[in-house]
């Protein structure tokens, strides 16, 4: 089905299965309850989640298939960003044709920049493409500002020169990005019983997004083209031995991998038409790296559950505060409340971070292969308890005499 072999197929459909039912899984909690805090159904996150999946899929196609580290991919998720506000203030609020130019323009960036950085590997081909994305940088933030808005970032305004539709509304605001007519922040809302889930269109034009490039990642991965990336991370050296140039193999994954990224920077803008210098720093660059490494590099769903659980740790681990904290632990005695609270506060807030730091040495440490090493131990454990508790079938065949 779908060109997909049962394992795939089965791996395909628990993706469409997360990114249809994600308001729901995401709000486990009823509303008004202690532990509300840490739901995560709302469009804003939702979209995140989807949206740096996408950008993490398409970093794995190349670090997990050819083994080239790239510290720059976030300078095609920026040009990408501006290319489509640029799309939305010159043509249409259409997000169609914004996504289309923001990946023709990151893939346009990759095959430069690829170009000249895959004429190095290991740590230098690394260093060339930070090299490159720090330059890129530096031209949004200061050389290209009447281009890129510079510090303030590029946005749209009311006297932008739209060609096709207004460039503002009846009521004298900016339109707002729709896909044929659907607004991208129209929302709804489903109230069942203490529990109230947001269904946004947004959300979910990211979702049927990254549905389309999650498959042509598990057909890219299974394809000849995929097996001979393998081949140059397994040994290059062997494989230019037989007569084979490796170097367009990994351009092609290289300009793949950034037209992946273009496409989420579309989609951000899509979300938010918003394009700002930030999104092309290393910082970007190397969250990225984390979400591939934290996930399973070179696996399929690795990098959308590492993206996942990155973006969910920001926006949910960076709201508590000490309030909450002193909520929680409000039964306990006074004294021994403001003790806990200590502890656990440089963790939460503004140190996050320190958090995520702790579940990645954990991950790294004991599951060297990321989230999915893991579920695999959990599964082979479920198998072998199933196979302890079979009974051995008491009819035996016996064995032939001699002779016979």
């Amino acid at each position: 089905m779908l060109g997909l072999n049962k394992a795939d197929l089965r791996l395909y459909l628990i993706v469409l299965g997360m990114l249809i039912f994600a308001p729901f899984i995401m709000n486990p909690f009823p509303e008004g309850s202690g532990l509300a805090q840490f739901n995560g159904g709302y469009p804003d996150l939702l979209q995140k989640l989807v949206i740096f999946g996408i950008f993490a899929v398409g970093f794995n196609i190349l670090f997990g298939l050819t083994g080239y580290l790239s510290f720059g991919h976030a300078a095609f998720l920026g040009v990408g960003s501006y290319a489509g506000v640029w799309m939305m203030k010159l043509l249409t609020m259409n997000v169609v044709p914004a996504l289309i130019i923001s990946v023709l323009t990151a893939g346009l960036l990759s095959v430069i920049i690829g170009y000249v950085s895959l004429r190095r590997s290991g740590i230098y081909f690394s260093i060339l493409t930070l090299a490159f994305a720090q330059m890129c940088y530096s031209l949004a933030y200061s050389v290209l500002t009447p281009i890129t808005g510079g510090e303030t970032g590029l946005t749209l305004s009311l006297n932008d020169p739209r060609v096709l539709g207004t460039s503002q509304t009846a009521e004298g605001n900016i339109p707002v990005p729709h896909f044929f007519g659907l607004e991208m922040n129209a929302s709804s809302t489903l109230e069942l019983g203490a529990w109230s889930f947001t269904f946004n269109t947004g959300y979910y034009f990211c979702a049927v997004v990254m549905a389309v490039a999650f498959y042509f990642a598990i057909r890219l991965f299974r394809s000849p083209f995929g097996l001979m990336l393998r081949a140059v991370k397994s040994n290059q050296a062997r494989m230019s031995y037989t007569g084979l140039n490796a170097r367009p193999y990994t351009l092609a994954a290289f300009v793949i991998s950034g037209m992946y990224a273009g496409l989420a920077g579309g989609l951000m803008v899509a979300m938010d038409p918003l394009a700002g210098a930030e999104r092309m720093i290393w910082t970007a660059s190397g969250e990225v790296v984390l979400m591939a490494i934290l996930g399973g590099v070179g696996t399929l769903i690795g990098p959308i559950l590492g993206a996942g659980v990155i973006k969910y740790l920001e926006s949910i681990i960076s709201t508590i505060n000490s309030t909450i904290l002193h909520q929680w632990f409000a039964f306990l005695p006074d004294g021994l409340e403001d003790f806990v609270v200590a502890i656990i506060y440089p963790f939460v807030g503004k140190g996050w971070h320190l958090t995520l730091g702790i579940v990645f040495m954990l991950v790294v440490i004991f599951l060297p292969g990321g989230i999915v090493e893991g579920g695999k131990r959990i599964g082979n454990l479920f198998r072998r308890k199933r196979r302890e508790e079979t009974p051995p079938s008491s009819t035996t065949t016996p064995a032939p005499k001699p002779g016979e």
